[in-house]
């Protein structure tokens, strides 16, 4: 008899969890979403408040043209000087998530509409079932490709009703991709310059799969980070010292500011060929860091590169031209000469962690 009760039990508990799921949107126009890792989630169509929880999300929401609708942020986005000078609010808005986990009580006060988070939180089944406890609708973000990339850019701008504006951008990032492989092509593999790149940390660097070895292929490096195995460690990847000191790069790229000046100075560094001849550079920093893994500026990152490292085969390519074009097609704000200047140099250009 307990078991015929149990039987009859559960459908009913389905039954009442599926009219509660239904019910979230009822009277509300909808539509499916399909996130970086494959799920598909209903959304509200109209979206009045965003939760980005994770940086590039908040970066690609600005650049969509909705960063006022911004209410929750991951704080690394209150330290980009730029991005809070065209949205001011994100200096305001709340702070939900620490380390790897979501503070709820802070995210519902927010109210957001959608949330857009780390592929290793939607995963996690604590920090999902948070969300998914009080309807919170959230999408996944990951990618290790550049075409991993623009998925996700389209995937924010369905989400926002901003299509049109996300396909602009990645036809940009295509037809530079385009003229930069035209010109790298020309160069013989033993002839490519072996570069290695800073991830905020001198030894953090990038594996064979990721954004930045794909971006520094095309601009015609040979990233040797790729070429042996890395330290995996708390969603990163780390060299240890031996492996650059044995990979003896021609030329090393930081982009955290104070990097550059530490591996050109510290003694257990000078052996290596990019610093004898001081080829260690700062990439420059905008809306964010140019070249970092989740960088939107990454083609203005391939640009600036392939010209610092052949300068001869990008004789025609204006980099304060197409900076303030850049900055003034996708994110609306005209840059003066002084202005493009420090974004170039890439200096100061974010905040200290205790300022934000």
């Amino acid at each position: 008899m307990k078991k015929l009760l149990l039987l009859l039990f559960i459908p009913i508990i389905l039954l009442v969890g599926c009219s509660e799921k239904e019910n979230v949107f009822e009277g509300i126009d909808t539509h499916i979403v399909t996130d970086c890792v494959g799920r598909e989630v209903e959304l509200p169509i109209e979206i009045n408040k965003i939760g980005c929880i994770y940086a590039i999300s908040g970066h690609t929401t600005v650049m969509l043209g909705e960063g006022e609708k911004i209410v929750s942020v991951t704080s690394g986005l209150k330290r980009d000087k730029v991005l809070t000078e065209i949205v001011p609010g994100i200096m305001n808005a709340t702070e939900p998530k620490s380390g790897g986990s979501i503070n709820i009580e802070e995210l519902l006060k927010d109210k957001p509409d959608v949330v857009f988070v780390r592929s290793d939180i939607a995963l996690n089944e604590r920090e999902a079932q948070k969300l998914e406890k009080f309807n919170i609708p959230y999408l996944a973000i990951e990618f290790d490709s550049i075409e991993k990339q623009q998925f996700m850019i389209r995937m924010i701008g369905k989400v926002l009703n901003k299509e049109e504006r996300a396909e602009k951008y990645i036809s940009y990032y295509n037809d530079t991709i385009n003229y930069v492989e035209s010109k790298t092509k020309t160069i013989n593999e033993d002839e490519k310059v072996r570069v290695y790149h800073s991830i905020n940390e001198a030894t953090r660097t990038d594996p064979l799969n990721s954004v930045p070895a794909d971006w520094f292929s095309k601009a015609g490096c040979i990233l040797v980070s790729t070429t042996s195995d890395l330290k995996y460690m708390d969603n990163d990847y780390y060299a240890s010292l031996e492996q650059i000191l044995d990979w003896n790069p021609e030329a090393i790229f930081v982009n955290e500011d104070g990097v550059d000046k530490y591996i050109l100075n510290d003694s257990k560094w000078q052996s290596i060929d990019a610093v004898k001849s001081e080829k260690v550079y700062l990439l420059p920093n905008g809306v964010s860091r140019w070249g970092h893994p989740n960088s939107l500026e990454i083609p203005l990152a391939m640009l600036w590169t392939s010209k610092k490292l052949y300068p001869n085969l990008f004789e025609d390519l204006d980099m304060n031209a197409e900076v303030s074009n850049f900055y003034n097609d996708f994110f609306n704000i005209e840059l003066d000469k002084e202005e493009i200047e420090k974004i170039l140099e890439g200096k100061g250009m974010r905040l200290n962690r205790e300022d934000v």
